[in-house]
Formats: C-alpha cells, sequence, structure tokens
C-alpha cells in the first residue's frame, strides 16, 4: 500500500512500537524485581494494559497491509469473536437459537458488507433500526415468552456492542475528507484513534497508581480513581493534540477529538466492566491467557470509534 511508504506513518509507528517495546522491558524488570503481592499485582495490571496496546496495534497494522476491503473482513472477524465471548456469558435459551442465527450469518455480514462498499446511508441505520426491529420480530414468531424482554435486551445489546460499535473502526476507511483521503490517509486516523485510547487507558492506571486516592466508581472498577481519570485524560488528549501532523485537524481540533476519545474510551470501559460484573466473571474471555478475550481489549474503541467516526464526519467530511 501506498501509506507504508507514508514517511509520517513510518515514523509515528516507530516511534508507537519504541515506547511499546519499551514499556514491554519495564514491565518484565518490574515483574522480576517487584516481591509484595499488591505490587506484583499491580504490576501484572498494567503489564495487561501493555500487552493490549501492542494487540491493537498488531490489529491496526494487519488491517493495513491487507488494505481496506481486508480490514473490513479483519473487523468483520473481531466482531463474531467478540459476540461469541459476550453470549457466552449471557444465558440463552433454545428459543433464542435462531435469533442467534440471523445476527450472526445475516446481520454481521451484511453490516460489514455495507461497509465495504461504502452505503453510509443505509450502514448507519441498518443495526439501529432494521436489525432492531428485525430481531424483535424474529424472537416474538417464534412464541416464547418466558423473559422475553430480558432475552431479547442482552441480545440487541450484544449486537449494538461487539458488531455495530466495532464496525465504525473501518468505516473510518469510508470518510472522504479533502486533501486528506487520497491514497489511504485516513488509516492515518485509526492510528490516532488507537493510540490515545490506548495511551489513555494505560495512564489513567498509572497516574491512578501513583496518585489516586479517590474511586470513581468503587462498586464497577476499584482500580479507576477521579486522580487516575483526569491525569490520563490530560496527558492522553495533549498526546493527541501533539500529533495533529497526521491528521486533517489543527492542534486544537486534534486535542479536541482526542478529548472526545479519552472520555469515551473511560465510558466503555467502565461500561463493560459493569457489565462483567453483572456476570460475575473477571474477563470476557480467555483468547490471551490471564489477559482476558478479545472484549476485554477492545471495550474502549468500541465506545469511542462510533463517536469519534461521527463528529469526524460531520465537521471534516466532505460526503
Amino acid at each position: 500500500m501506498m501509506l507504508l511508504h507514508d514517511r509520517q506513518f513510518l515514523l509515528l509507528l516507530a516511534l508507537l512500537l519504541g515506547v511499546l517495546a519499551f514499556s514491554s522491558l519495564v514491565g518484565v524488570i518490574l515483574a522480576r524485581s517487584v516481591q509484595t503481592e499488591k505490587g506484583r499485582e499491580t504490576v501484572a495490571n498494567l503489564n495487561a494494559r501493555i500487552k493490549a496496546w501492542w494487540a491493537m496495534t498488531a490489529i491496526f497494522v494487519l488491517s493495513v497491509v491487507v488494505g481496506p476491503i481486508g480490514s473490513v473482513v479483519l473487523f468483520a472477524l473481531v466482531s463474531f469473536m467478540a459476540l461469541r465471548e459476550y453470549f457466552a456469558l449471557s444465558p440463552t435459551m433454545r428459543a433464542d437459537h435462531r435469533v442467534l442465527l440471523w445476527l450472526v450469518f445475516v446481520i454481521l455480514p451484511v453490516n460489514y458488507i455495507l461497509v465495504a462498499i461504502q452505503w453510509y446511508g443505509l450502514f448507519a441505520i441498518f443495526i439501529p433500526v432494521y436489525a432492531f426491529i428485525g430481531l424483535q420480530i424474529r424472537a416474538a414468531l417464534d412464541g416464547t415468552t418466558e423473559l422475553f424482554l430480558d432475552r431479547t435486551a442482552r441480545t440487541q445489546w450484544g449486537m449494538m456492542v461487539t458488531v455495530y460499535f466495532v464496525s465504525y473502526v473501518p468505516a473510518i476507511l469510508m470518510m472522504q475528507i479533502p486533501s486528506y483521503s487520497e491514497d489511504g490517509q485516513n488509516f492515518k486516523l485509526l492510528l490516532f484513534l488507537v493510540t490515545v485510547v490506548q495511551a489513555s487507558d494505560v495512564l489513567q492506571y498509572v497516574v491512578g497508581k501513583l496518585a489516586g486516592r479517590h474511586p470513581i466508581a468503587p462498586n464497577i472498577s476499584p482500580n479507576k480513581t477521579v486522580e487516575g481519570f483526569a491525569g490520563g485524560v490530560v496527558l492522553a488528549s495533549l498526546l493527541g493534540a501533539s500529533l495533529y501532523w497526521i491528521t486533517p485537524f489543527t492542534v486544537l481540533q486534534a486535542g479536541l477529538l482526542a478529548l472526545v476519545i479519552c472520555l469515551m474510551g473511560f465510558a466503555g470501559g467502565l461500561v463493560m466492566s459493569a457489565t462483567k460484573r453483572d456476570r460475575g466473571v473477571k474477563d470476557f474471555g480467555t483468547l490471551l491467557p490471564g489477559h482476558g478475550g478479545i472484549l476485554d481489549r477492545i471495550d474502549s474503541v468500541c465506545f469511542a470509534a462510533p463517536i469519534f467516526f461521527h463528529v469526524t464526519r460531520y465537521f471534516f467530511s466532505a460526503a
């Protein structure tokens, strides 16, 4: 791809990989040197977040290599794995099986086909309107009324988070931004999104451990503190502002969009943590032994991607 010869892209990617390599080295050193049980738990959590950053970076680089269509297929697979993890923790009845078949084999692929052919108008409403109504009708036609509202609500929420929200990541490629989107430049927006949202997650944790005193949601995520949230969001927003040169934004615009990404990323992590608490589990899956599943790694991106897409499209896209 042309982007693989883009000096700006390669420079930032090299810096990102360098930071990740350095962070991983520090994590290994800390894991070997820390002796207390609480210290080891903290280091393990930090290393898990660094590994999540590696995973997101790997997915992003792979999406660049395979091209726009390949990236759509890649994230369709990510949605499928996330959907599978979600329903593994959500009790279903025999009556739900046909609904789930429609969701997996019709709604999911059609949604990503709309992304691939860049039919934004239908993509934006296909799941929130047509799929939402269709799955309710399919569930009602089965005739099973036991826990009907609970069952259908779980299905609708799973569809929105794991399919609709996730599909906004490759959908960023369909935007047409004047004097920017030529030669696949939109991949830089993906890098901007991934870098800011993952940096925010790690920085919130680090600042929280160093200066956190007041839990922000103790019943949901005891490790999240007001100080960590504020410090991590500010630092990650400043990082986003400093990356304006790979985007079509000014410094101020990049900083404000980074702020939006950080806030929505935090919200995504909080909501998905609440979901896990409700299910009584620590992680959604075991894809990465000891570090959770695919949905644990993309929870922040799930909420950040659609908001970033719509704000950018509204203010900067030509279509």
